[in-house]
């Protein structure tokens, strides 16, 4: 359930980036296509296209006019997002808890980020704190549905 609850803290952050990480791992083979449209993940355009997702959101994450992550509909995504990748993380038979481990997760972290990131860009400014924001989701994200790009990771694939 670990690894669900991490995504959760990734997807409070940025919304697309958890189905981005879920269709890399899936397209690699790391995590199980069990879930509806999951198997969609397989073509590389349908991966490609979640990764293009996320990456427009990282560039309008920048922008002045974005809004905060906390609106009724930024939650929205981050909820979806979060219970679909918390699911495809999950130990078989766990994905119901696995996702609303997630959900959980992703909408505590998404008040404490925008705190912290308000916090961080009085001092140093939108670009650069969003720019660091998103190197570390990134990642994180990657590692925690990827776990074989992190050599020695302690997540274990358990599917």
């Amino acid at each position: 359930m670990l690894r669900s609850f991490l995504i959760g803290l990734v997807a409070g952050q940025r919304g697309i980036t958890p189905l981005a990480s879920i269709g890399v791992a899936t397209y690699r083979g790391e995590v199980a296509d069990n879930l509806p449209l999951q198997k969609l993940f397989h073509n590389p355009i349908v991966t490609a296209g979640a990764v293009a997702f996320a990456a427009a959101e990282l560039a309008g994450d920048k922008m002045k006019s974005a809004p905060d992550r906390t609106i009724p509909i930024g939650l929205g995504v981050r909820a979806i997002t979060a219970a679909y990748a918390g699911a495809a993380l999950a130990p078989r038979g766990q994905q119901v808890t696995g996702a609303a481990v997630a959900v959980a997760a992703a909408m505590v972290s998404s008040y404490i980020g925008l705190s912290m990131r308000k916090a961080t860009m009085a001092k140093v400014g939108q670009t650069p704190s969003g720019l660091v924001e998103d190197a570390l989701v990134v990642g994180s994200g990657l590692a925690i549905a990827n776990p074989s790009l992190v050599e020695g990771s302690p997540l274990e694939v358990r599917h």
